[in-house]
């Protein structure tokens, strides 16, 4: 690091004199004892304002400890970057949520939230921002690890703050992002759980049986691909039967699984018209039947949102309750439990199953990219790859015959 003539370092101490007031530099027992009072150092910065602002530190064991101090105070303004030795990451985060509050889908806002409110302002808060290391977020890891956190949601909450501390970097607040490089044990891989056709089958045939409301849900989820929350914000204007298509246009998510709310789908790919198969056809046309006889029965009471899937007196259903009745559903008909979200796996493996192109299936699925299709569902590919290497083979079979 470069030598700055800038700044002064010297010597103070908290003793008082009769009147209660501190003696600081001006203390006779430090000319006195080499070693009484602690090491500082003063530089003056710019400010926004065009006022001189005085940077003040104190508490160094050394005269060298405060210099190298002040060396990378100087070396920070040199680079662009800027310092505010008052602003703690409790402060910091709290500004950085409040910025993000305009961007952030409200559901993620809310995880984003309770991330820092939770967990990373009552173990990380009190240190100021600039002092942050690698160390506080290594231990922070290590402690959460310790008290049973699971390493998913940790990751997530690292994440979050990478987030936020990559932010300060971009406005030179700080030079490097301390918890770019932290480590967390990635988790086993858990195998993906999905019902055969016959499974499924079954399912329906017991919601069928049962006349269960939800049916026509599940099924659509299972025909389409559908993920939850898109069935739930479906709404009857994107449903066209006679042209059997529906268009994706929200997600609904529930705000600290109390607060229901619509949201942009996923991903971009996400935004997409999905086609209808009779069978599909045949349950949307169901279900309203089931909203009609609904809105009869609650009269003035009925909340029209035009939402396709409601509960008895037309509000968005619960995507908890959704999950609840489902698995009540599954034991009742003696199946394997499995997440609503395994529905759309089936949709998935069936497809590539039956062999349909991956990119057909991808589309469908309205994955982002065709990668995503084939790291989710490669172990389904195996056809795929002999059909390839066969197609070879009978060419160069066919070639030879004609030799």
């Amino acid at each position: 690091m470069a030598t700055h003539t800038r700044g002064r370092v010297y010597r103070r101490c908290a003793c008082r004199d009769n009147h209660g007031r501190q003696l600081g530099t001006r203390c006779p027992r430090l000319t006195a004892n080499g070693k009484h009072g602690r090491w500082a150092f003063a530089v003056d910065l710019p400010s926004l304002t065009g006022h001189r602002r005085t940077m003040r530190r104190s508490g160094f064991a050394t005269r060298a400890d405060a210099r190298a101090a002040l060396e990378h105070v100087l070396a920070c303004e040199h680079a662009g970057i800027t310092l505010d030795d008052r602003q703690t990451v409790a402060e910091y985060l709290s500004h950085w949520l409040t910025g993000k509050a305009l961007t952030l889908k409200p559901t993620t806002m809310a995880r984003y939230t309770d991330y820092v409110t939770k967990d990373l302002v009552p173990a990380l808060g009190a240190i100021r921002l600039e002092q942050l290391h690698h160390e506080h977020l290594a231990q922070f890891v290590k402690n959460q690890l310790d008290a049973g956190r699971g390493p998913i949601t940790l990751r997530r909450c690292i994440t979050t703050l990478s987030s936020a501390l990559n932010d300060a970097v971009r406005q030179r607040r700080l030079p490097h992002n301390p918890a770019r490089y932290i480590h967390i044990p990635r988790p086993a891989k858990t195998e993906r759980t999905c019902w055969t056709p016959r499974q499924a089958a079954a399912f329906l045939r017991h919601c069928a049986t049962v006349d269960d409301p939800l049916g026509p849900l599940y099924e659509l989820i299972l025909c389409t691909g559908l993920r939850k929350g898109e069935a739930l914000a479906l709404h009857w204007s994107d449903v066209h039967l006679s042209d059997r298509v529906l268009f994706v246009r929200y997600t609904l998510s529930n705000i600290n699984n109390t607060t229901p709310v619509f949201t942009a789908p996923k991903t971009r790919t996400s935004y997409a018209w999905v086609g209808l198969s009779p069978r599909t056809i045949a349950a949307l046309q169901r279900q309203a039947q089931h909203r009609a006889t609904l809105k009869n029965a609650s009269g003035a009471r009925f909340h029209d949102e035009d939402l396709v899937f409601t509960r008895s007196q037309g509000q968005p259903l619960r995507p908890e309750y959704v999950l609840r009745h489902f698995h009540r559903l599954t034991d009742d008909a003696g199946l394997p439990r499995i997440r609503v979200h395994d529905l759309r796996h089936f949709a998935a493996t069936t497809m590539l199953s039956a062999q349909i192109p991956l990119a057909m299936a991808s589309k469908t699925m309205r994955h982002s990219t065709i990668s995503t299709t084939t790291e989710i569902y490669a172990h389904l590919l195996r056809n795929v790859a002999y059909d390839a290497v066969n197609a070879i083979d009978v060419a160069l079979t066919n070639a030879e015959n004609t030799i």
